[in-house]
């Protein structure tokens, strides 16, 4: 079975829906997975929906607002916005392909795996609660947030739910990140996981760039992400 896997990495998930447009035409994965900004853009390539509506979802002012200013007791991002943005994410689409997200549970620090159809707008919610930015999302008395915090490319859930072989779209490939997953013990794949990773070219801007809106920016990574996976697989 082969799965695509998705990482998290904010607004510099718009890369990868330039390389989906491309390996779209190459496979047709048995199985989607993703973490955080990956998950929104898995469930929506899950539900059918293409990367010229996924690309306009992601220039809408309205996904600029998710990052809404706001200081609570565990942030700085009010979670209403990113609340009602996975409601109407939620609504609009349904996957057609099995699909499944990764959360990290508080206090235990425990990830999770979450499939369809049992994910609510809470798990996508949950899903991309950055920690320390967004507060936890509650789900059925326990607090969640973004899974991306002890694995960023989720391999491991892949795997755990019968993938042998990966094509992994990871924009969170810089050192600190590889560092954050070494020093939070991230969950890993086994060696017998045939695993194919397509990152960007280049380094797609400061950690400020990707968790603030720019139209100009996601039009430029979304076109790297197409360049990138033209280079790989063409």
């Amino acid at each position: 079975m082969t799965a695509l896997v998705l990482s998290a990495g904010g607004f510099w998930g718009a890369w990868q829906i330039g390389a989906w447009k491309v390996l779209r035409e190459r496979f047709r994965p048995d199985l989607i997975v993703g973490s955080s900004a990956g998950a929104w853009n898995g469930w929506a390539i899950a539900g059918g929906c293409t990367p010229e509506e996924l690309a306009q979802r992601w220039l809408d002012p309205a996904t600029g607002r998710i990052m809404s200013f706001g200081l609570h007791p565990t942030g700085f991002l009010r979670g209403e916005p990113l609340l009602a943005a996975a409601r109407d994410l939620h609504a609009r689409y349904q996957p057609r392909t099995p699909f499944a997200l990764t959360t990290v549970e508080l206090p235990t620090l425990r990830s999770h795996i979450v499939r369809a159809p049992a994910i609510t707008p809470l798990h996508l919610a949950a899903a991309c609660a950055i920690p320390c930015a967004f507060p936890p999302v509650r789900i059925e008395g326990r607090y969640y947030v973004d899974g991306g915090l002890r694995a960023a490319l989720p391999l491991w859930a892949a795997q755990e739910l019968g993938a042998t072989r990966v094509i992994a779209l990871n924009v969170l490939n810089t050192p600190a990140f590889r560092l954050l997953h070494h020093v939070m013990r991230g969950k890993r794949a086994t060696a017998a996981l045939e695993v194919t990773v397509l990152e960007p070219s280049r380094r797609l801007g400061t950690l400020h760039d990707a968790i603030r809106w720019n139209p100009a920016l996601i039009r430029e990574w979304i076109a790297l992400g197409e360049q990138d996976a033209a280079r790989k697989f063409l």
